[in-house]
């Protein structure tokens, strides 16, 4: 059912009813919350419509947050899932995305709650239980950037980003809109800190016999091994999985599934860990020993440019699954 912003207080608690997702704006107008009936939460800034929370029904939290992160709209966030758009890094040979700060201005501009929708469950059995997931959808445009960024970036569009909360699951989902009358391009991204407790122990599968690029090594081109990928030092690493978007990618901690990841028009895969030398290096990374105790999977539309003419619409996203 789709939200009502007048909707009587009253209706939430009627007799007969089964038990609603609870969404609330808090903070000054600055975060969104929703809570399921059985417990799962998602909280997320509207600066930058960045998920600074996701919990399941016990409570544990399954991304990592910097105890520096700001999250006041001064800068970037330092964890959660930040939003990249629309450059991935810095492109000084893209003339049209050269002059922007690393990683665009998604995430560093304030966007627009556009309002909430759930879904119950299909099944007689659980119905009583109540609301199943609960989507959140975001909005941003020319109207919401900041005169710098709309200087170094004079385009027409339109984004809608999703934010799907499931029992089990975390869907997060962008629509891009050329709004305009000239053509341009963008890479987007969705930069996913995962909470793990301890980075040696970790391996994630569904990156074999793929080629990637190594920007710690100057951005050489490598085929990785038919093996599981494991973490020892510094790793920046641009995958293409050669399972396809499709086939996912799994996080496992002590040979246990954590995490779950399937992409939907994302063809790489972004794997970032910064070690201990750059966690200390970074101003907003707490505490230095963090690095431990996170990982980056990211999924995106990062190699090349996807290329939008005149009213075309392009639409990607990735669904997150979480072990119990």
């Amino acid at each position: 059912m789709v939200d009502r912003p007048k909707k009587p207080s009253a209706l939430a608690t009627t007799p007969g009813l089964p038990p609603q997702a609870q969404v609330n704006i808090s903070h000054s107008n600055s975060r969104v919350s929703a809570v399921l009936p059985t417990g799962e939460s998602v909280e997320i800034l509207l600066y930058g419509a960045t998920i600074i929370s996701w919990k399941d029904a016990k409570g544990n939290e399954k991304l990592w947050l910097s105890e520096a992160a700001k999250l006041d709209g001064s800068k970037a966030v330092r964890g959660g899932v930040p939003l990249v758009f629309p450059v991935f890094g810095t492109a000084p040979d893209h003339a049209p995305t050269s002059k922007l700060p690393q990683h665009g201005f998604a995430r560093s501009s304030r966007w627009e709650f556009l309002g909430k929708s759930t879904s119950e469950s299909s099944t007689l059995s659980s119905s009583s239980a109540g609301d199943d997931s609960v989507k959140l959808d975001f909005g941003l445009s020319p109207s919401n950037l900041s005169e710098e960024s709309r200087k170094a970036w004079p385009f027409e569009f339109g984004l809608i980003y999703s934010v799907t909360l499931g029992r089990e699951s975390l869907t997060t989902s962008l629509v891009v809109r050329n709004e305009g009358e000239k053509a341009w391009e963008f890479q987007t991204l969705m930069h996913t800190y995962f909470r793990i407790k301890d980075i040696s122990q970790i391996s994630i599968t569904g990156l074999e016999s793929s080629p990637y690029t190594d920007k710690v090594l100057s951005g050489a081109s490598f085929t990785s091994p038919s093996t599981a990928l494991t973490l020892s030092s510094k790793t920046d690493r641009v995958y293409t999985p050669a399972g396809g978007p499709s086939s996912a990618v799994i996080i496992k901690e002590g040979g246990k599934k954590k995490f779950g990841i399937v992409r939907d028009n994302m063809s790489e895969v972004v794997v970032w860990n910064p070690w201990a030398e750059d966690a200390r290096g970074m101003a907003d990374f707490s505490p230095n020993e963090g690095y431990k105790e996170m990982l980056c999977v990211e999924a995106g539309a990062v190699k090349g440019w996807q290329k939008l003419e005149q009213g075309e619409t392009w639409e990607g996203g990735q669904v997150i699954m979480a072990a119990n």
